[in-house]
């Protein structure tokens, strides 16, 4: 061989060895600090000064009473994010490990993409996403979409969350 292939030879094979340093570098950088959680809460809102006006169609009357036993938000009542609580909405809440994900959760024991929860005319839908550890709801492992009541315990790992009203 000659002098110029076994330089090239050499570089080719001292670039891949950087590569594979710096992805097992990344791997356990990911695995000792774990997933950035992002926060998707809405600023608050600013107040407005006394005398201004709504949007123009703004009713000033005191708004319908929702029915109590129709879920409105969901609460994380154990796990690392114990407290939590995320509104419920018409598309739905995806729950797992990904950014991506509506409910980021920073538990070892949940998938990228764990399960959701859906909205269908007859109220909401728990289902799993093919996770490894499951989703269970009260003691039951969830496979298909599920019915899930106000106040029902649904179980993801470490972290148990509940539809509340």
């Amino acid at each position: 061989m000659s002098e110029l292939t076994v330089t090239v030879l050499r570089l080719g094979l001292l670039v891949l060895l950087w590569v594979f340093v710096l992805s097992v570098a990344s791997v356990l950088r990911t695995d000792l600090f774990g997933t950035r959680v992002v926060n998707r809460r809405p600023a608050p809102a600013k107040k407005k000064p006394k005398g201004t006006r709504g949007p123009a169609g703004a009713s000033a009357g005191p708004r319908p009473p929702r029915n109590p036993r129709v879920p409105t938000h969901l609460v994380l009542t154990t796990g690392p994010l114990t407290g939590t609580s995320l509104p419920l909405r018409d598309s739905g809440v995806l729950i797992g490990r990904n950014p991506e994900c509506s409910l980021v959760l920073d538990d070892e024991f949940a998938s990228g993409r764990h399960a959701r929860i859906i909205r269908a005319e007859d109220g909401w839908y728990v289902e799993d996403l093919g996770s490894t550890n499951g989703t269970f709801l009260g003691q039951y492992r969830v496979g298909d979409p599920v019915p899930v009541e106000t106040g029902t315990a649904i179980r993801i790992g470490r972290t148990v969350i509940e539809l509340r009203s």
